[in-house]
């Protein structure tokens, strides 16, 4: 699939229409749904991620600061070379301060038990999650592995060793 993007492309004298072109790779990914729910899906042309659904026989309650792992019942076989990232979801999180204790979580694509959400509860006040809401979001990505390369010195750089503040943007 091709998505184009229609930009305005400033020259000297005039304001000239470009098109900016991507091709989205279509990748298969094996999947077993053990529960009732819908399979993870985009919801407009333009997401990355798709949402997770809790699948649960009771309502779980979350005391404030509480984690618990919620279940998907989802399974899944990714290609070599792919991850899915699990990350929260913006609206559970500023309406109920439901988020995801690590963030992004990585699924690798060796890994073949049921997918997990590692929720917390940040709120002040004890958050009830139910079956079918809408819990996660996970995003497939592609990674590249490095191979270590040792050196007695690294090349220097206008940063050098400035950490947290020393890149100049705030």
């Amino acid at each position: 699939m091709e998505v184009c993007i229609k930009m305005m492309q400033l020259s000297e004298y005039l304001v000239l229409p470009s098109y900016l072109c991507a091709r989205i790779m279509e990748v298969k990914v094996q999947i077993i749904n053990k529960s009732p729910h819908a399979l993870p899906a985009y919801q407009t042309d333009g997401s990355s991620g798709m949402d997770l659904r809790a699948w649960l026989q009771e309502p779980v309650s979350l005391l404030p600061m509480a984690r618990k792992l919620i279940p998907t019942g989802l399974y899944i076989a990714l290609p070599a070379g792919f991850e899915a990232q699990i990350r929260p979801r913006s609206g559970l999180a500023i309406k109920k301060g439901l988020t995801l204790i690590n963030t992004p979580g990585t699924v690798d694509s060796d890994y073949r038990g049921e997918i997990m959400v590692a929720m917390i509860n940040l709120s002040g006040e004890e958050q009830v999650i139910s079956d079918g809401e809408r819990i996660a979001q996970m995003i497939i990505s592609k990674y590249e592995q490095v191979e270590w390369v040792g050196v007695e010195i690294l090349e220097d750089t206008k940063r050098g060793a400035g950490g947290f503040g020393h890149s100049g943007a705030m």
